[in-house]
């Protein structure tokens, strides 16, 4: 299945959805609010349907996951071999401020493993894609870009710029190194940033969903890195019955 699908088709998705979106971000717009009281705006759902229907007509016998559609019951969903699962822009809140961190998340799942992911950051024009046994790219460049040859000296922390946890501060804080130097940033860019080598280390100690990672996780894993679940250090898995991520920490072999 992987083998018929053309990275090059879910890039120019992502970009269709991230065009559309840019022109709804250079103007006014109206927020509303989900019943678990997070924002939507006009944007989530133009890049919604742009995707999904475009993959409902490259790839019709596989089913899609999107945050913005009633998610398919468990009992359906336990039997799905492949899917899509989109979040069609992660870092809305990023997009109310227009500070230019969100992206549109498209990544193909086999069972409970990422192994297709393209992140678009449309306000920045990043382009990141992956593909099981391919590699990873941000801009045609292969991952990683930069590799830390002296992380016991100094390692570079990204976290969330809306979700900062105290357990994900008290994680940081405790970090065996001489230099600690932390940034925040938006959406899935967090794990693009460690799969790039722009940043060592991604904790969240906060609760995410499967499609806020799962795009930006098979960059990671491609990029030679890992996003492993906090408690026990194991790779994080999707198409769980609760969609709710656990605890996980983003980070490289070491």
């Amino acid at each position: 299945m992987l083998n018929t699908i053309s990275t090059n088709d879910i890039v120019a998705i992502a970009k269709e959805a991230g065009d559309a979106i840019m022109e709804i971000y250079s103007r006014d717009f109206t927020v509303d609010y989900k019943d678990d009281k997070s924002p939507l705006t006009e944007a989530d759902t133009k890049s919604n349907e742009i995707i999904c229907s475009a993959l409902t007509q490259l790839y019709p016998n596989i089913p899609i996951l999107s945050e913005e559609n009633k998610a398919a019951p468990y009992e359906e969903r336990k039997d799905w071999n492949y899917f899509w699962l989109i979040d069609p822009i992660d870092g809305t809140k990023e997009f109310i401020k227009k500070n230019g961190e969100f992206t549109v998340n498209i990544a193909l799942i086999h069972k409970n493993t990422p192994v297709l992911g393209v992140v678009y950051a449309p306000a920045l024009e990043d382009m990141y894609r992956a593909k099981k046994g391919e590699g990873a790219y941000k801009n045609n460049q292969k991952l990683p870009l930069h590799v830390n040859s002296a992380p016991e000296k100094k390692l570079s922390v990204v976290a969330s710029k809306s979700h900062l946890s105290e357990e994900t501060q008290a994680f940081i804080d405790a970090l065996e190194t001489e230099t600690i130097e932390q940034v925040s940033k938006g959406s899935s860019l967090k794990l693009c940033m460690v799969a790039e080598g722009a940043a060592d280390i991604y904790p969240r100690l906060a609760p995410t969903m499967e499609w806020d990672t799962g795009a930006a996780d098979a960059i990671v894993r491609e990029a030679g890195k890992m996003t492993c679940q906090f408690e026990n250090n194991q790779p994080m898995v999707y198409n769980k019955e609760n969609l709710l991520n656990p605890w996980f920490v983003v980070k490289g072999n070491r």
